[in-house]
């Protein structure tokens, strides 16, 4: 029977595979949520060196997320805006499109730890208004965002016909 109960430290940690040579991009990310046998609430502690970020600016149309501040100070962009945070802070990421767009940026001096907590909805669709892209990500019977079953990124303008193919 899984345990209820798991230390953030103590957590299966992975980092995160940005291109490479990225100077924004990398972090460690541990998923927790199925460790500790939840199925309704994903969580994922991250851990994100100075002058970087975990991943894009990014939105969902189907999962709400919040993000809980352990250490270190940084930026949290939500859609048109920047606010600081610090331990203690919890930034908010309901689902929605461009103007729920979010991402936390490691901007102080030492490490950047948080934990997110999402809905678990999947299928899911992502946006990513700095780059103009969107996925859609259907991650069972896969064990994470990471090792998803399906996943299409792609852009609105190379979408096909609905009937492309089916006559």
């Amino acid at each position: 029977m899984t345990q209820p109960v798991l230390n953030v430290e103590d957590a299966p940690a992975m980092p995160t595979r940005p291109p490479e040579g990225s100077a924004r991009f990398g972090a460690t990310v541990a998923p927790m949520g199925a460790a500790i046998g939840s199925t309704g609430l994903g969580a994922m502690y991250t851990v994100v060196e100075p002058g970087k970020r975990a991943f894009p600016f990014h939105n969902h149309l189907g999962k709400h997320e919040m993000f809980v501040i352990f250490e270190g100070t940084g930026t949290y962009r939500f859609g048109e805006a920047e606010y600081p945070v610090r331990a203690g802070d919890v930034c908010a990421a309901p689902k929605g499109g461009p103007e729920t767009a979010h991402q936390l940026i490691n901007t102080g001096d030492s490490v950047l730890k948080y934990l997110s907590i999402s809905t678990m909805e999947d299928p899911d669709v992502v946006e990513y208004p700095d780059s103009g892209k969107f996925a859609a990500l259907a991650i069972a019977p896969g064990a994470n965002f990471m090792e998803a079953h399906l996943r299409f990124i792609g852009r609105k303008e190379t979408s096909g016909d609905y009937w492309e193919g089916e006559a």
